[in-house]
């Protein structure tokens, strides 16, 4: 009672109700799918100490898998359930069920894709982390079977952290979520097998780029919290109608704190990171960025618009039609004078960044934020997703004797090669182009529609960005069917079951979500529901 005593008064009283503590209110079935997850990555973090070597990798990628299919199950068996838990910091809704499933599926097929063995002896992913690149060590461990496998209890902290991300109704838990999500990433984008140096590189900027963006996020956090007294999203809702400080703070405080979520989505101009982290990064880890941490990061931003920003979308509409414009513009311009093929999907990602970004200033007749925007949204995020696994999934296998090639003129005449694969490659690149009868035509066709009544001249600029980038697309299917292949040019390596599984689904999904996008459709529609 001594120790009790000594606290002051009033700090007591601020934590207490009648004298007695409350404890929060915690709904642990809904954040169940979130619990299994990390749990799962401590568990894969005892692995590594406790199994042999030999048995480490079957083992990971057993309980890695295992744990995802069962978040997924159990986002299942929640579906339909919205609750506010943890003292108003998570909230369980729709849409971030609907966003926490698509990465539970993605995250399922990019760890599928990080246990390849067949394509790269022990895997893309370095045999040991900590050898000095070029060392006789390093020389002699790139072509064992060995791998470092803690790439999967940090794929699973990752997952963890974006199961959070757009849940988080808090913005001091969506910080802690966006670190939790990010350190891993820094990590894995450093452990490739080949051209280390590279990976390394990608690694440091990363973490440098990231390390400044976390810092403008939690700057803006600092001014809302001085603004609204709270950094509970629905407490800054109800401060812009009630509270005294000035607008200063709040305007402030949201541009830092947009910094933050464009960097994370890689949206230009905060986009810098995105070609170089995509290019050196393993490509299996490349694809897990590019489909899972976009899909995150952008379901925070629908989050703090709808949630926390709505009664201002006046205010903040003119900077996302600048940043929007401006993805578009850069994604697809700057695409063209790329001659690597990651290099191109990045700028890619960085273009479709801001499709997606236009369905957030969908409007309706009262002129306030409208839900199909919301569902639109989801339904872009879930086919992009699943278009970009199986294009990363398809890079890994084009192969020279240096490792994965993927200079623009090594895929010279590839179809006379391998028919299949270049038909294959085709198809998801026309889906990226926004071509019918691919999901990629259905996502652009959704956003454009919700956006058209309220952004009409965006909607302009999108299709004339989707023109410019249909020609670096094409320009990767003309190289392969029509120019001559070179005599010792690259071949294309036959995956094992794990990655033809991942590349079939995701292209599979892309033909299915462009003939027949009703379910999907229908289950955005039911889904694009948010709790404050």
């Amino acid at each position: 009672m001594s120790a009790l005593t000594a606290v002051p008064a009033n700090i007591l009283a601020a934590g207490t109700n009648n004298g007695a503590f409350v404890t929060p209110s915690i709904s642990y079935a809904a954040i169940a799918p979130i619990l299994i997850v990390l749990a799962a990555a401590c568990v894969g973090v005892l692995f590594e100490a406790v199994l042999p070597r030999g048995q480490r990798f079957y083992a990971q990628v057993a309980l890695t898998l295992a744990a995802l299919l069962a978040a997924f199950i159990d986002v299942i068996a929640i579906r339909g359930h919205s609750v506010v838990t943890a003292s108003r910091a998570i909230a369980i809704d729709g849409t971030s069920l609907f966003l926490q499933g698509t990465i539970l599926v993605l995250g399922a097929l990019a760890v599928l894709l990080l246990a390849e063995r067949g394509v790269e002896p022990g895997s893309a992913i370095v045999a040991q982390a900590a050898v000095v690149v070029g060392s006789p060590a390093d020389r002699r461990l790139a072509s064992s079977d060995r791998v470092q496998t803690e790439i999967f209890p940090l794929a699973l902290f990752a997952v963890g952290g974006m199961l959070i991300f757009p849940a988080a109704n808090n913005l001091l838990l969506m910080f802690v979520a966006l670190e939790v999500l990010s350190l891993p990433l820094y990590l894995m984008a450093g452990l490739s097998r080949r051209r280390r140096l590279l990976s390394q590189e990608a690694a440091i900027k990363y973490f440098l780029l990231g390390a400044f963006a976390s810092a403008f996020f939690l700057y803006g956090v600092a001014l809302l919290y001085g603004y609204a007294d709270s950094a509970n999203l629905s407490d800054i809702l109800r401060a812009q109608n009630t509270s005294t400080q000035s607008d200063t703070l709040l305007y402030l405080g949201f541009g830092l704190l947009i910094v933050g979520l464009l960097f994370k989505a890689g949206i230009a101009p905060f986009h810098s990171w995105t070609p170089d982290v995509y290019q050196g990064s393993p490509t299996p880890v490349t694809a897990f960025m590019a489909s899972c941490t976009k899909i995150a990061a952008f379901g925070a931003i629908l989050r703090v618009l709808y949630v926390g920003f709505s009664v201002s979308s006046w205010n903040w509409r003119p900077i996302i039609w600048t940043v929007a414009i401006a993805s578009i513009a850069v994604g697809a311009v700057v695409g063209l004078t790329q001659t690597d093929v990651k290099r191109i999907l990045a700028y890619s990602s960085i273009a479709h960044a801001g499709f997606i970004l236009m369905a957030v200033l969908a409007q309706n007749a009262q002129g306030q934020m409208d839900v199909s925007g919301l569902s639109s949204s989801l339904f872009y995020l879930a086919a992009y997703g699943l278009t970009t696994i199986a294009a990363f999934g398809m890079v890994t296998l084009v192969r020279d004797g240096n490792g994965e090639a993927t200079h623009l003129s090594q895929w010279s005449g590839l179809a006379r090669r391998s028919p299949l694969f270049a038909v294959t490659f085709t198809f998801l690149l026309l889906a990226f182009a926004g071509i019918p009868l691919t999901s990629g035509f259905t996502g652009k066709f959704v956003v454009f529609r919700a956006a058209y009544h309220s952004a009409a001249p965006l909607v302009v600029i999108a299709l004339i960005g989707s023109a410019i980038a249909a020609f670096f697309y094409l320009r990767i299917v003309v190289m392969m069917f029509f120019a001559e292949p070179a005599e010792d040019g690259p071949s294309v390596v036959i995956p094992s079951a794990l990655s033809s599984i991942a590349i079939t689904v995701g292209t599979g999904a892309t033909l299915v979500l462009g003939v027949f996008p009703q379910p999907l459709l229908d289950l955005a529609d039911h889904a694009a529901k948010l709790r404050g």
